[in-house]
């Protein structure tokens, strides 16, 4: 826990103990930086400052959505900045304040083990280094909140502006036709958009929440100026995040068109090969059976004269004159009568 004194010569650091001394001082900016709400931490924000045990809690745990709770004498709030994650996965880094009369209590949710620290800190160190640096001198909470949460917009900013580099180089790979696999590069494309959604609903959702504070009676006039800019600086990354998800989604129905005619195309050429195989099928069936067709014509008479060429010792038919005539003549009538048969069914 960073117990800090800001005044006119700059930031002072003091221990925790001293904190309930230096709450009492008007003449100075106490700023209470709290990297993870242990239960030290939440101790001190329960005996120390008085907070209500719904908002505490909320600092132990995690929450998914941004919220402002007013009390009489200070106003709770919950944002998120985005972090990288993972294929395409964004991380919520949340950041709570308690914005009083004399002081400003910043407490750094906590966050996916895969987050690094310095992640969690990156608007508070900046901000730090500002005051530190003399180029920012806030002398009211408000004014302090303003700097921090200006930095958590310009980082919200950043991801949109990381996500646009990658939304033009898929809009590049689709135009010049170089996807790679096209699974994979459909992930991209929705890992890219889901990106957008979801800073997108930071942006949305934390202008409705300063939006909300823009009716609190309690906040001074120069802080409902302040809090006015910062609800504005949100709904411009909404409108940002917006226009850059809606030309991705124009990528992706691109390239989604360019998909269906691929696979119609190879439809039509398989369609065209099946129907060149099935013909080709057809016509040697067709060969088949005439060659058979002609096989039976040729049997029956090659059956007859195979029978006479057997040389029995008493055939019937030599007794006759006309034996061997009649013999052909069977011959011919057979093959006819097959001739005829096969005729009719089209095999010939």
């Amino acid at each position: 826990m960073n117990i800090r004194l800001i005044n006119s010569t700059g930031v002072e650091e003091h221990p925790v103990e001293e904190l309930p001394t230096l709450l009492k001082r008007e003449d100075a900016l106490v700023w209470v930086d709290i990297p993870s709400c242990d239960r030290d931490a939440a101790q001190v924000l329960s005996d120390v400052f008085g907070f209500h045990p719904m908002a505490i809690k909320d600092c132990v745990g995690r929450n998914r959505v941004p919220k402002v709770h007013a009390y009489l004498d200070h106003v709770f709030i919950v944002l998120h900045a985005p972090e990288r994650g993972q294929r395409g996965h964004v991380h919520f880094v949340e950041l709570d304040q308690f914005v009083g009369k004399h002081y400003l209590v910043t407490v750094h949710g906590p966050v996916n083990p895969a987050v690094k620290q310095e992640c969690t800190l990156r608007e508070t160190d900046a901000v730090l280094a500002r005051i530190q640096a003399g180029r920012l001198k806030p002398t009211t909470p408000w004014e302090l909140s303003y700097a921090i949460v200006s930095a958590l917009v310009r980082n919200q900013e950043a991801y949109v502006e990381t996500a646009t580099i990658d939304v033009w180089n898929l809009e590049q790979r689709v135009t010049g036709g170089e996807v790679g696999d096209p699974e994979e590069f459909l992930n991209q494309l929705f890992r890219t958009r889901h990106g957008l959604l979801s800073v997108r609903t930071m942006g949305a959702l934390s202008a409705a929440i300063y939006g909300r504070m823009t009716n609190l009676t309690r906040i001074s006039p120069e802080g409902q100026r302040l809090v006015v800019d910062i609800a504005d600086q949100f709904d411009r990354i909404r409108a940002v995040a917006d226009g850059e998800r809606e030309y991705l989604q124009g990528v992706i129905e691109f390239y989604q068109t360019v998909l269906t005619i691929k696979a119609a195309l190879v439809g039509q050429a398989q369609n065209a090969e099946v129907k060149r195989l099935t013909e080709a099928s057809y016509a040697q069936n067709e060969d088949v059976k005439k060659i058979s067709a002609w096989a039976a014509i040729f049997f029956a008479p090659t059956f007859v004269a195979s029978v006479y060429g057997m040389n029995f010792t008493h055939m019937p038919e030599l007794r006759f004159a006309f034996g061997y005539p009649m013999a052909i003549v069977v011959m011919l009538l057979a093959s006819t009568a097959l001739y005829w048969v096969f005729k009719r069914r089209g095999w010939l």
